[in-house]
């Protein structure tokens, strides 16, 4: 009996589906690492979410907070002492400036500024330990109404082109910033305004920190001169009417990692709020006039809202 091997037709065929085969798998190994990525991408960002919730949570809480610890009265009962609670709108600040004084353009399609105030507790440079800020540094029993501790939230370039949402605050040797979150789409907050008289503590609307500041543009104030001016402005600004404060933050992958095509739109506060407020940069992002680079991106939307425990005036 004769052996007989492949023919040049045979053999062609073999390689051919060999081929076939070894791209089949190839795609589906791609497929798998894809997935993988964007799946490892949105546990991140899940976890960015959360992280950076929790934070601005306990800030949140945290402000306005009195020190009842001393003998004398606290510096932040006084009728004209700065109220706890200020935001900006569409605004970045510098890192190492006082406060949110020094303002710089808004990274982040317009992303907003939330700064918060509050007593201490104990004496020193940290106080005792059980007063943090943001960045978990102690904060001391205030001598002034202008030294009470700050949490503020705001974001900036990082330095290599993306969006971090960082946490600012004062220090025992100056003025700091640090990183919570990257990848930020963009940062927004409203404030719950109490606007009945007397006020009752229950928010009536929720406002972002241009409309507020246009509320104390208006008010008439008294006084022969700038600091009594100033006195009076702070017994009267509506800051001190705030009563609780919503935040949304949406967060961006850091590569492309979906294999779908299609657009997603997303509001941050919900449709009604962005179709009503069409002037407030930020609240509606459309993924369809994001940069090429980044609409393939896993996004995840959080947001909460807080009641202040405390008052904030």
């Amino acid at each position: 009996m004769s052996a007989r091997g492949w023919t040049v037709v045979e053999f062609a065929i073999a390689v051919a589906l060999g081929l076939i085969v070894t791209l089949l798998a190839s795609g589906l190994l791609l497929s798998a690492g894809s997935n993988y990525r964007n799946h490892s991408q949105n546990a991140g960002l899940n976890d960015g979410g959360r992280h950076s919730l929790d934070i601005m949570a306990r800030a949140i809480r945290q402000g306005a907070y009195v020190n009842w610890d001393s003998t004398a009265a606290p510096v932040a009962l006084e009728a004209d002492a700065p109220a706890s609670i200020a935001g900006l709108d569409a605004r970045s600040i510098s890192r190492g400036g006082a406060d949110i004084a020094a303002t710089l353009p808004a990274v982040a399609h317009g992303s907003d500024v939330l700064a918060l105030r509050f007593s201490g507790s104990g004496v020193g440079g940290n106080g005792d330990g059980s007063s943090l800020n943001c960045a978990g540094f102690g904060v001391a029993v205030p001598d002034a109404a202008d030294a009470r501790g700050w949490s503020i939230f705001y974001v900036a370039d990082d330095g290599a082109g993306e969006a971090e949402l960082r946490c600012k605050y004062r220090g025992a040797s100056g003025w700091g910033a640090d990183a919570i979150v990257r990848g930020v789409d963009s940062f927004q907050v409203l404030y719950g305004l109490d606007t009945d008289t007397p006020a009752d503590g229950i928010p009536n609307v929720y406002v972002n920190a241009s409309h507020i500041n246009a509320m104390d543009a208006a008010l008439l104030l008294s006084g022969a001169t700038p600091g009594e001016r100033l006195r009076d402005f702070h017994r009267k600004t509506y800051w001190k009417r705030v009563c609780s404060i919503r935040v949304a933050l949406l967060l961006h992958g850091e590569s492309k990692t979906r294999a779908d095509t299609a657009t997603t739109r997303f509001d941050l506060f919900g449709p009604a709020y962005s179709d009503a407020h069409g002037d407030d940069e930020g609240v509606r992002i459309v993924e369809a006039t994001l940069p090429p680079a980044l609409r393939t991106r896993a996004r995840r939307l959080v947001g909460m809202t807080v009641a202040l425990r405390n008052r904030s005036g």
